[in-house]
């Protein structure tokens, strides 16, 4: 699809030297979202340069210097007030950190900054606010190369911060140098990792959290493992405990072969597992997903607010700023969407009991599918269902989750003609029968909506008897509006020829209760603060 060619957004740009890996984000705004144009990543593992004396190796300052020259020639046309560069953990313990600092301003041609741990923290937070939804207090972990970054805190706001002294390229110096996988090296990286955690977990305990998120490479890595094994992408300590017995197994780095860990991350496999156990065991977390940002994407999301003199709470919900980025991209009808979307939820609230449906974001997914049900028309009609669903797949959505992505993409693959209930099962976000529950109400809704004016959706109630879902109506409707009662007749004969038995009945008699009233608001953050529910 074309874009607006009238006017190009500026360019902004955030480069990340990682005690492991070297970053550079590049961005600009579409549509009042952020779209990546570059993403530029090396591992340099300057971490491992450093001595017992804490000084940086020719050899490490080198291999860093090299990459920055391939960033240079990407900063040349990008206003210098829209470039940060940044430092962590390694060149923060640097006793000659000044010296590849030096250079390495010389090869960019602007200033690198040195953060401490706590302003490390802190942009990673805001990374994760900016780029991730959730209501209530987040817990969000960082494991870097040198340093691992545990933040607690509620929208744009950070409770408790704390930047602790180990990493995944010092953790495998220090305890898996000789590349040897047994029991007791983990068994030690493991507790003395437990032990420094130990001295700032409490407070995080006490206040308490409602989603633990991770925003970096190791967590990241791990999450891929897990989904290779073809299980659910969230994180689980019996999980990280099967991967620990994998490796302890194979016996050494040489004879590791999991599926889904990367060449690149071998090394640093084992001494990451290790320090998420113990964040795991020590901080009493169930579950982790990954965030959608996270230092890099802090420094952009505040280099933007800067320019347009906003606030981090201006963005808003990054789920909400998504969808409203992709109705104007795609040019879809928000007021059909808002229409789809109050029958669609009409209907899960009465379903609700009967259906048990008790997940903690599937009403989300759904209210979100029915104000993107046109998503695929951009390209053509006849199979708008399946562009839809590879649309949603293939793009960034910030705020939303891969498991999140891949529940919305099935319902809009769902929303008409036959079911594919292998893309169905392909998702984890909700447990296969709710999703088919989500998917029913979806295409009901979408349906009732064929006139696409305000004051046309009839009184209506869905309810279930003997497992048969039963769709009730004013008494004549069906005869008096031919097309919709033609449509819903057949998709009661899809349904129960599908094996979920559904009908039709009109009634003279009619409960004023569960009338639906359409106004002619917009969609904004009011219309589905209250109809989502938290992050998992």
């Amino acid at each position: 699809m074309a874009e607006d060619s009238s006017y190009q957004s500026p360019l902004f740009a955030s480069i990340d030297l990682g005690s492991n890996s070297f970053h550079m984000l590049v961005v600009r705004q579409v549509h009042g979202a952020i779209r990546v144009v570059s993403k530029v990543k090396r591992k340099i593992r300057l971490a491992s340069g450093l001595d017992a004396g804490n000084n940086l190796s020719r050899e490490a300052m080198e291999r860093g210097w090299d990459c920055l020259r391939l960033f240079s020639e990407q900063l040349q046309d990008i206003p210098s007030e829209n470039i940060r560069i940044v430092g962590t953990a390694t060149l923060r313990i640097a006793n000659n950190s000044s010296t590849f600092v030096r250079i390495a301003e010389e090869i960019l041609g602007h200033k690198v900054e040195v953060i401490s741990g706590l302003e490390e923290a802190q942009t990673i937070y805001q990374g994760v606010s900016w780029t991730s939804s959730g209501y209530g207090n987040r817990l969000v972990i960082d494991i870097g190369g040198a340093s691992t970054e545990v933040i607690l805190g509620e929208g744009v706001d950070v409770k408790v911060m704390n930047s602790m002294p180990l990493g995944c390229v010092t953790w495998l110096n220090r305890f898996f140098k000789d590349e040897i996988l047994d029991e007791e090296s983990f068994s030690e990286a493991t507790a003395e990792a437990a032990r420094i955690f130990s001295s700032i977990a409490e407070e995080y305990i006490s206040l308490g959290w409602g989603i633990c998120v991770g925003a970096s490479g190791t967590v990241q890595a791990l999450q891929e493992i897990i989904i290779a094994q073809g299980k659910s992408e969230t994180v689980t300590l019996e999980k990280l405990y099967e991967l620990r017995a994998k490796a302890i197994e194979s016996g050494s780095l040489d004879n590791l072969k999991i599926s889904g860990l990367e060449i690149d991350r071998l090394a640093v496999f084992p001494s990451g597992l290790a320090i998420l156990i113990a964040l795991f065991e020590v901080f009493k977390i169930k579950e982790l997903v990954m965030a959608g940002g996270a230092l890099r994407e802090g420094l952009v999301y505040s280099m933007i607010a800067a320019s347009n003199h906003l606030t981090g709470g201006v963005f808003g919900d990054a789920q909400l700023r998504t969808v409203n980025s992709m109705i104007s991209r795609y040019q879809l009808d928000p007021e059909q969407g808002r229409r789809v979307e109050a029958v669609c939820m009409k209907i899960y609230e009465q379903l609700q009991i009967p259906w048990q449906l008790d997940d903690q974001y599937g009403r989300m997914i759904l209210s979100r599918a029915a104000v993107l049900y046109e998503l695929g028309l951009c390209i053509e009609y006849k199979k708008a269902p399946q562009h839809a669903a590879y649309i949603v797949e293939n793009i960034d959505m910030p705020g939303f989750t891969l498991a999140q992505k891949l529940l919305l993409s099935a319902l809009l693959y769902n929303q008409r003609d036959e079911f594919k209930l292998e893309s169905l099962r392909r998702q984890h976000a909700v447990p296969f029968d709710t999703a088919c529950c989500l998917v029913r109400i979806l295409r009901f809704a979408i349906i009732m909506c064929i006139r696409r004016t305000e004051g046309t959706i009839p009184k209506f109630r869905f309810s279930v008897h003997d497992s048969v879902l039963r769709l009730t109506l004013p008494e004549g409707w069906l005869s008096s509006h031919y097309l919709r009662g033609a449509e819903l007749e057949n998709e009661v004969k899809t349904q129960s020829d599908f094996g979920w038995p559904t009908e039709i009945v009109e009634r003279k008699s009619y409960d004023s209760r569960t009338e639906l009233l359409l106004g002619s608001r917009s969609l904004s953050a009011d219309d589905t603060r209250g109809l989502q529910a938290p992050d998992s």
